[in-house]
């Protein structure tokens, strides 16, 4: 496997992430146009636009980051990989791929907003206001929630954004140090 920046010459792996945007998250790109926006706003200036590729030149997945707060923190979106090579490294490998990127570039901080619009975490289809930091601090995975995963990439839970999908459907916040201490 290869990471490698995404190029904008590359017609048809810009059309095949696209088409994995709307097969894996419709609410956000219901369609290949919206899709095909999304991908080519990756690739702006001020952003980060990574895809792993095996040894056919066959694309794995794809990460991006988007500058923020002068360059000191960096967003990390999106990320996927593709459903046939899911569990084999390759989310992990992108992630520390994009911390090297963003190190490269003086950042401090990449963060990710990780919704739960399936119910998949505890914090989803309740009231988090009342007593937020206590719902944050017992969060379960009750059906794969992606949050686990950054988790393991070494982010921290800093914060949700209740309601932010929909009355019980929060964003959960994540974040992670990757500039010099």
């Amino acid at each position: 496997m290869q990471i490698i920046d995404l190029s904008p010459d590359d017609e048809n792996i810009v059309r095949q992430l696209a088409g994995w945007l709307v097969e894996q998250w419709p609410n956000s790109w219901p369609d290949i146009k919206s899709g095909l926006q999304e991908v080519r706003e990756s690739l702006e200036e001020d952003r980060i636009s990574r895809v792993a590729v095996d040894e056919t030149g066959s694309v794995l997945g794809w990460i991006g980051g988007i500058r923020q707060y002068n360059g000191n923190v960096w967003e990390l979106h999106p990320l996927i990989v593709n459903k046939t090579c899911r569990g084999r490294g390759i989310g992990s490998a992108l992630v520390a791929d994009l911390e090297a990127r963003v190190r490269e570039r003086a950042g401090l901080t990449i963060w990710v907003g990780t919704d739960d619009e399936e119910n998949q975490t505890t914090l989803s289809g309740v009231n988090l206001y009342p007593n937020l930091w206590e719902n944050i601090t017992e969060i379960k995975n009750l059906a794969a929630h992606p949050y686990e995963f950054y988790q393991k990439c070494g982010f921290t839970i800093v914060g949700v954004m209740p309601d932010a999908n929909g009355l019980g459907k929060p964003d959960i916040y994540m974040a992670k140090p990757v500039g010099k201490k």
